[in-house]
């Protein structure tokens, strides 16, 4: 799942309230107002309608406050405090929004509102989202037993604002969390709802740093064969290269050559950070080699988000600027889309 489905579904959540995960951060000082109050056709007074409307209503945590949750969030947080254990626990204050989780089927009682302020944004071409921070406020301790509702409000849209990242609205949902239907807590989950902006790449790829225990195969590389060591001990195959074997400690080898044939064993998307001379997003995978030793490289030749583990891949030496070459992994059974 690509990272800004991933952040559309966490501010879907919060709105029924289910945990969005760790809210990623844009720092303050990269957003300034733009004088212009009409963006991509909407006016902000459309937007600023939204401000008040209800996106959840009446909604109930599935689970009382328990123990063994408490015991859960403690030990994957390292958090040891006295308070959180023993006779009369208290559950951590963080952990409030963690009462109000919705799970795989999600919350009844959510309102339409959300959904058509963020259809609104999409139609106009803010179609990327990022989380960009949540704040929570604390009233009282949450205990096991108390049974949790609560309450969500879109509480502000702001003007039309431009970021590293791109020229968008931040869109601020308020929770307000009940135990035995007394205030508890709020909880703010703020998102921004963006057009991206293009970025050209800029400089060159970082050189691969060339000694004497792999300058062979990046000779290999010069003349398009993708050379893979061979212990002159134990005949086992290895890469990256080595000065010796790591199974047997053999310092003797030979090359052959690898036929180019492959699958994706694992991949990851990269979105950001940018890096210059990269073109977010592209596929970074980890290739299982028919000779059965894998391979770093980017998949090319069908979009980022088609990638699949399993997928066929095919080598190709592609020139990435006018000194580098590479090997890349195209893939095989689905139709290019555009090259990531």
């Amino acid at each position: 799942m690509n990272s800004d489905s991933t952040v559309r579904e966490a501010a879907d959540d919060m709105a029924r309230g289910a945990a969005p995960g760790e809210a990623r951060r844009i720092a303050r000082g990269e957003a300034r107002g733009i004088a212009n109050d009409e963006t991509g056709g909407i006016a902000y007074d459309d937007l600023k309608a939204f401000e008040g409307r209800a996106a959840a209503e009446a909604g109930t945590g599935k689970d009382p406050v328990n123990e063994p949750m408490i015991r859960h969030w403690c030990e994957a947080m390292g958090d040891t405090h006295p308070a959180y254990a023993g006779a009369d626990p208290i559950a951590p204050p963080t952990m409030m929004q963690a009462w109000t989780m919705g799970g795989l089927s999600g919350h009844e009682g959510r309102s339409a509102a959300y959904d058509e302020l963020l259809t609104l944004l999409d139609g106009a071409g803010y179609t990327s989202v990022v989380a960009t921070d949540c704040e929570q406020e604390y009233v009282r301790a949450l205990r096991p037993g108390d049974e949790i509702t609560f309450d969500a409000v879109i509480e502000s849209v702001s003007e039309r604002k431009t970021t590293k990242l791109g020229t968008g609205h931040f869109v601020t949902t308020r929770m307000d969390v009940r135990a035995g239907g007394e205030l508890a807590g709020r909880h703010r989950f703020r998102i921004l709802k963006y057009a991206p902006a293009r970025r050209k790449p800029k400089g060159k790829r970082p050189r691969p740093v060339i000694n004497r225990d792999n300058a062979g195969f990046w000779e290999g590389v010069a003349a398009h064969r993708l050379l893979i060591q061979r212990c002159g001990g134990c005949g086992g195959l290895r890469f990256p290269w080595l000065p010796g074997c790591n199974a047997c400690g053999s310092p003797e080898w030979d090359t052959v050559e690898a036929s180019g044939e492959g699958t994706v064993y694992s991949y990851v998307v990269m979105h950001h950070p940018p890096f210059p001379a990269f073109d977010p997003p592209y596929a970074v995978g980890l290739i299982e080699l028919a000779e059965g030793v894998r391979v770093v490289s980017n998949v090319i030749g069908v979009p980022s988000d088609k990638v699949r583990i399993g997928m066929p891949v095919r080598l190709e030496f592609q020139r990435v600027d006018e000194e580098l070459e590479l090997p890349l992994f195209r893939a095989l059974d689905h139709v290019a889309g555009g090259e990531v």
